[in-house]
């Protein structure tokens, strides 16, 4: 019998992992494919230090409106799915009121204080040095309207939350990010993320690191997961495997499996689109056009266009709506050329409505552990929560017990 089972092999999973294998466990990873492919694949390869916010649901009317409409690029939805999607949205929007949202944030900023320095020891032993870049990100403000309400902000999370930023001009930003051809009003620089020359590789790097600690990759169904004897089964391509302790670690798909052990939870999907292309003179950073809902990551010797939010089932097909605008609203910055042939990807985030991730043990089954809902920031927080997991399954970290165990959050029903 395996000691552990982590189902779900993303940078969540593998970081669980790494985190148990220095406390000297011997742990299993289980996905249906290869490591890495899915939510962890997509995402814009920032390491999100500033994210000490959650993001949540306007009550902004005008706002509202303008969702409403379709008159935004960062969100948009459809009407047919709304049935559907509704109790869980509207569990978000009350969720996402203002006195909420701060006592919310009070503990999500403890976790994104954490994110660089969680990262790194997994960074360090599995070499993935040269994929990091620890210069920031901007937030790009195209007219002076934009720059003024969005210095703002910076200056509320700087005052608040003690987050190391700059606020600089036209000019500045012009020197620094010679490949924007246009002069725009200015950026917030939030000096102290991390970014990726290439996501993939660092899930890679995790993986690589994880097997030569021993650890054991299998490849199946996540959704075959029972109780057996004193512990648990899971069937995988080399047939049955038994462990004493199964962490979920399995991102938008956490709902489905849990649901079959009785567990009904209210999860939004937020599907995200990607698309990357050939670009002359790459920023040397990651570009948020929040006014246009992308952002614009060097991924690679490509230009990868990052989408805002799509709400929609998952079984929906492809939308090019918002990767439509955010190739249009590059153009008009950047030297960007050719789309490259590889596929649109797309994937979902899991946003559970009270904003936190889910991390502890199931209310109702020895042996089984969360680690999921993490949102716009499973590759941010997937070490910290890792880390925290560990802990939690060696009987400590109080503290997070209170804040992210399952028991006592509304969501999750049993």
């Amino acid at each position: 019998m395996t000691e552990t089972l982590i189902l779900g092999a993303g940078i969540v999973g593998l970081s669980s992992a790494l985190a148990l294998q220095e406390r000297g466990h011997s742990v299993a990873l289980l996905d249906r494919q290869q490591a890495g492919m899915e939510t962890s694949y997509g995402n814009a390869g920032i390491i999100q230090r500033e994210a000490v916010e959650p993001y949540n649901i306007t009550h902004h009317l005008p706002t509202l409106l303008r969702y409403g409409l379709g008159l935004t690029n960062d969100i948009v939805y459809h009407w047919r799915d709304l049935p559907r999607l509704l109790p869980a949205l509207f569990a978000y929007y009350r969720y996402s009121e203002a006195g909420k949202h701060a006592e919310i944030s009070k503990t999500y900023a403890q976790l994104a204080y954490r994110a660089t320095r969680d990262h790194t020891p997994f960074i360090d032993a599995s070499g993935a040095q040269d994929l990091i870049r620890r210069d920031g990100f901007f937030s790009i403000c195209r007219d002076q309207k934009a720059m003024d309400a969005k210095a703002l902000e910076a200056d509320y999370l700087q005052t608040h939350y003690d987050v190391p930023l700059r606020v600089i001009d036209g000019q500045t930003l012009a020197k620094e990010e010679p490949a924007i051809t246009t002069q725009l009003a200015g950026a917030i620089h939030w000096s102290d993320s991390w970014s990726l020359t290439d996501p993939l590789a660092l899930t890679m790097a995790y993986k690589a690191l994880f097997v030569r600690r021993g650890g054991l990759l299998l490849q199946g169904d996540a959704m075959s997961l029972t109780p057996e004897g004193a512990g648990w089964a899971v069937t995988t391509a080399e047939g049955k495997i038994t462990a004493s302790d199964i962490v979920i670690a399995l991102g938008p798909w956490a709902p489905d499996l849990l649901e079959r052990h009785g567990y009904r939870l209210k999860m939004v999907w937020k599907r995200g689109y990607h698309k990357q292309y050939d670009v002359t003179d790459a920023p040397t950073r990651p570009l948020h056009d929040f006014a246009n809902g992308v952002v614009l990551a060097p991924i690679g010797d490509a230009l990868r266009i990052v989408t805002g939010a799509e709400l929609t089932r998952r079984d929906r097909g492809v939308n090019l709506k918002q990767l439509r605008h955010g190739l249009n609203s590059a153009r008009q910055i950047l030297k960007v050329g050719e789309e490259r042939p590889d596929d649109v990807w797309f994937g979902h985030r899991p946003c559970l409505p009270d904003m936190l991730p889910m991390v502890g043990a199931a209310p109702a089954h020895k042996g089984l552990w969360f680690n999921f809902g993490h949102g716009h920031q499973g590759l941010t927080l997937g070490p910290t929560t890792g880390l925290i997991l560990a802990d939690m399954m060696e009987g400590s970290a109080a503290h997070w017990t209170r804040a992210l165990m399952p028991q006592g959050r509304s969501v999750l029903a049993h």
